[in-house]
């Protein structure tokens, strides 16, 4: 009975393949057009406002119900297609401030003020346009092949992933009480490591949770030939910056993921001045909630400890603030996993699917099954690289841009056709069930 099952899911998966394949050739064009003009005009987290407005117009043009401004600038859109079961698809919206650097007709050389009131270039260095062109190709093919399926999409254009608060917002705002509840979530983000036609799956923990620490490191300043007049928060900072690092190595099981970054050590004006305070920024990435609260706290004890031991007095220790509620690990459900990964083995071939080991970057697409229903979700890797590049970089050592670098571009045609297929097929098998 399994077998007999499996040969008519097989066949099944190739004949929905067929069809979507026609359709993605019809729009493929479009659908580059659509690429290329969002990557050309990113916002920012939270000011997506055309962004979010040309995805509203392009799902209802399809006849979904569209609503706007969900928990911000997201959208919901809702096409009901009979009785079953219901899928929600996301994709995320917002840009970075990065510097795009490249020679592509449609590079971005858009600028703005971010919320702090600085001038920053803006990019959708993490290819956020990508997701965008892939949950409209997909949109379009599930409508245009309405007698395929039956059931309920629901399709969400997510604010703020890059800040961690986009999900959470949208949930607040009643996304699962206004909309119709979906069974499962589903959603792919652009790798920057795997070739064009290929997908990256983990099953069960995916993405590490995130945090955003600031610390303020005081100290008595004054003037740089006279150090023994002073309590320098340079060497307090720099000290604190080394001891931080032993939280991973000596404090955690040497197999526990954990990282510990300092990404910002902002302090001082001149070079013979010894500064009064020094600004540290972290990110910290774990994937299990006792981890994440362990190294939290050894963070807080850390640079009070160092504090004291510099002859600080209590009201000048360095001060630790949490920003933001930051982001939860992605749990990909397995049984989900495997049914997806399934249908794509048969509709791309199983050399198509590759066990990708969980990752440190951040994804705020686990708030959606932290509610209390506990929704299944599944995030997949989108390979985006074409595989000359990948081949040239494998031969010779190259190292290719990644998420978040100045010059990633995936390589358009080939991945929007791979990720269409890929989120097209998975939406109709999970209606299927």
């Amino acid at each position: 009975m399994k077998t007999l099952a499996l040969a008519l899911l097989n066949i099944a998966t190739l004949q929905a393949a067929e069809s979507i394949d026609t359709c993605i050739e019809a729009q493929r064009s479009a659908l580059i057009k659509l690429y290329e003009h969002l990557h050309a005009n990113p916002e920012l987290s939270f000011h997506e406002e055309k962004t979010s407005a040309r995805m509203a117009d392009e799902i209802r043009a399809l006849g979904f119900e569209v609503t706007t401004k969900v928990g911000g600038f997201g959208v919901v859109a809702v096409l009901k297609n009979g009785p079953g079961r219901t899928v929600l698809v996301r994709t995320d919206l917002d840009g970075l401030p990065v510097r795009e650097i490249g020679s592509v007709p449609y590079i971005s050389k858009t600028t703005t003020k971010d919320d702090a009131g600085n001038d920053v270039s803006v990019m959708h260095a993490c290819g956020h346009d990508m997701h965008m062109t892939c949950w409209i190709g997909a949109a379009r093919a599930l409508a245009a092949s309405k007698d395929q399926w039956k059931g309920t999409l629901v399709f969400i254009a997510q604010p703020a992933e890059e800040r961690g608060m986009g999900a959470l917002a949208m949930i607040e705002d009643g996304l699962f009480q206004r909309f119709p509840k979906p069974e499962v979530c589903l959603a792919l983000h652009c790798d920057a490591g795997l070739a064009a036609g290929t997908f990256g799956v983990t099953s069960g923990p995916a993405t590490a949770s995130t945090d955003t620490v600031d610390i303020l490191v005081k100290g008595v300043g004054g003037h740089g030939a006279m150090p023994n007049t002073t309590k320098d928060p340079i060497v307090l900072a720099s000290q604190i910056v080394l001891a931080l690092q032993t939280i991973d190595s000596r404090e955690l099981h040497p197999v526990e993921p954990v990282v510990v970054t300092v990404g910002k050590f902002n302090g001082g004006t001149k070079h013979n001045i010894i500064p009064d305070k020094v600004e540290l920024g972290l990110t910290v990435r774990t994937t299990s909630a006792e981890t994440r609260a362990k190294v939290l706290e050894s963070i807080k004890r850390i640079c009070r400890g160092m504090g004291i031991a510099a002859g600080l007095p209590e009201n000048l220790l360095p001060e630790i603030k949490l920003t933001g509620p930051g982001t939860p690990s992605l749990f990909n459900d397995p049984a989900l996993t495997a049914r997806v990964s399934q249908v794509w083995s048969q509709a791309f071939g199983t050399a198509s699917i590759i066990e990708r080991k969980t990752s440190m970057a951040g994804e705020d697409f686990s708030r959606y099954t932290m509610t209390p229903d506990k929704i299944p979700v599944f995030l997949v890797w989108l390979g985006t690289v074409s595989p000359e590049k990948i081949e040239k970089a494998n031969a010779t050592g190259e190292i290719l841009p990644s998420l978040h670098s100045p010059f990633y571009r995936p390589a358009p045609a080939p991945s929007i056709t791979s990720g269409v297929k890929a989120m097209t097929l998975a939406v109709m098998s999970e209606l299927a069930r």
